[in-house]
């Protein structure tokens, strides 16, 4: 069975062909990174109207990637939220037009829904239950995925999402966007000790909090700025082209303070809930540190621990079409009413 799954819920335009919700045939991406760079993050309006210059384009490039045409393709897979409203739109637009015009079904897919059911692409022996971190740019949350459908939240953000919190102290810093493939480079040179940064571990709790952590890291750059280096403006200078080693280990005290928290929650979630799977996700499951402190402990653990591969923790189509085959499957097909949304519980 062959899905065309569809992602506009950011600033990526993707498509992808996958077979049986399993074997990956094709999985184009469209990046926006050279348009947003210069804002410091993402510009919704700039986001969706690149989307509607990039999609039809994409899905070509994504049928003949796989060797098929739209003749060959079973149903539409589609994320309908949450994400960017304007982005969303055409995505969803997109596939109920072209899915009334061929007569083929279409089936709305939670963007999270995806990133999770992303390692069933490349692990064929995941059982459930397993524990779900997901960690992005617009989410961090803690899941017991008992199956299918079956989704128990643990905890989430109260505050900046992971990535989210990346983004913003790489522009506090004066490094560019986007912060984490940036952040993550630069840790490596760095003092990971240099700076006590706040770990809010919010005790009797899984959910998360890093809005206290990004604040330290302004109120520190701005001291450094105007007492160590001759009353220098803070709302316009950049540290990362005065200091660089400073720079350096700004970042890697951040991500290490971030790394500790993420760790710590999944493994008291481990502990309370006698779970021995883990799988991450999301954009920041790219991240080199956090995937590292996870094995280790797991490996200390003895727990089953999957990581999907780089080119699957950034958005893309083939996990809404992994996660659409489940719901085609289970007979949740849209109608042509579907719209999108930009909240999105899971």
């Amino acid at each position: 069975m062959l899905t065309l799954g569809i992602d506009t819920s950011c600033d990526d335009t993707s498509a992808a062909v996958v077979l049986d919700g399993r074997k990956i045939l094709s999985n184009i991406v469209s990046s926006q990174s050279y348009i947003h760079e210069k804002y410091g993050g993402i510009v919704p309006e700039l986001a969706s109207r690149r989307h509607i210059e990039m999609i039809v384009p994409v899905v070509d490039e994504a049928l003949i990637a796989a060797s098929v045409t739209l003749k060959d393709i079973d149903f539409i897979s589609v994320c309908y939220g949450p994400g960017l409203i304007g982005s969303l739109l055409v995505g969803c637009n997109f596939a109920k037009a072209v899915g009334l015009a061929s007569g083929k079904p279409v089936v709305p897919v939670n963007h999270l829904e995806g990133h999770i059911f992303s390692i069933f692409l490349e692990y064929e022996d995941i059982d459930f239950p397993f524990l779900a971190l997901l960690v992005s740019g617009g989410h961090t949350c803690l899941y017991i995925i008992n199956g299918f459908g079956q989704y128990t939240e643990l905890g989430r953000t109260r505050d900046d999402a992971t990535g989210e919190a990346y983004d913003k102290v790489a522009k506090i810093l004066g490094l560019g966007y986007p912060g984490g493939p940036i952040i993550d480079r630069l840790s490596k040179e760095g003092d990971p000790k240099a700076f006590d940064f706040p770990r809010a571990y919010i005790p009797d709790s899984f959910d998360f909090s890093f809005s206290g952590l990004k604040t330290s890291i302004k109120l520190k750059t701005m001291e450094l700025l105007t007492k160590e280096f001759d009353n220098l403006d803070p709302e316009t200078a950049k540290l990362s082209e005065i200091d660089s080693q400073l720079t350096r280990d700004i970042c890697s005290s951040f991500q290490s303070s971030v790394v500790a928290v993420l760790v710590r929650k999944t493994e008291w979630a481990v502990v309370k809930k006698g779970i021995r799977k883990i799988v991450l996700s999301g954009g920041v499951a790219a991240n080199s540190e956090l995937r590292s402190a996870m094995k280790h402990m797991a490996e200390e653990r003895g727990l089953e621990l999957y990581l999907p591969s780089i080119r699957l923790c950034t958005d893309n189509a083939a996990m809404i079409a992994a996660a659409g085959y489940h719901h085609f499957i289970a007979g949740n097909i849209a109608s042509l009413d579907l719209n999108p949304r930009a909240y999105l519980p899971l």
